[in-house]
């Protein structure tokens, strides 16, 4: 068994490298949510003359937040590829659980575990919402006074 496993799988390179796409992704994921509206906001700011909201600045922080999270979920995409390609997963292509079949005539559904871009995904999402939590319930101060 162990003289058919590939060698690229053990070396401290390999393993260097998919964490640096574990991390990668994280990154990404979080900007998703924090870096994609804030930039857009920050674009719509720029265009904005005076304090009066008009559409057009509208429009921009609009455009400006479809482009750069479009963006990041091609990256995302990618990085996800790579890490199946270092990883040496199979990279066929999966069908949605709303397209299967309900007859049950094939047998397709199978439990996987997760791939690390899926676990760091996950974990960020879980870390956002934990973080907001605690700022909410613990530094926010209330409102009512």
């Amino acid at each position: 068994m162990a003289a058919t496993q590939d060698k690229r799988s053990t070396s401290p390179a390999n393993a260097a490298l998919r964490i640096g796409l574990a991390s990668l992704t994280a990154l990404l994921a979080v900007n998703l949510y924090t870096g994609a509206p804030l930039l857009a906001i920050w674009v719509g700011s720029r265009v904005q003359n005076g304090t009066q909201l008009t559409m057009s600045t509208v429009a921009v922080v609009v455009a400006v937040l479809v482009f750069t999270v479009a963006l990041l979920v091609m990256a995302l995409t990618r990085v996800e590829a790579a890490y199946r390609v270092v990883t040496n997963q199979p990279t066929k292509r999966r069908t949605a659980p709303w397209l299967r079949s309900m007859r049950g005539e094939r047998d397709e559904f199978e439990r996987r575990p997760l791939s690390g871009p899926e676990k760091a995904l996950v974990g960020a999402v879980v870390g956002a919402c934990l973080i907001f939590q605690i700022w909410f319930f613990f530094f926010s101060g209330s409102p009512i006074g």
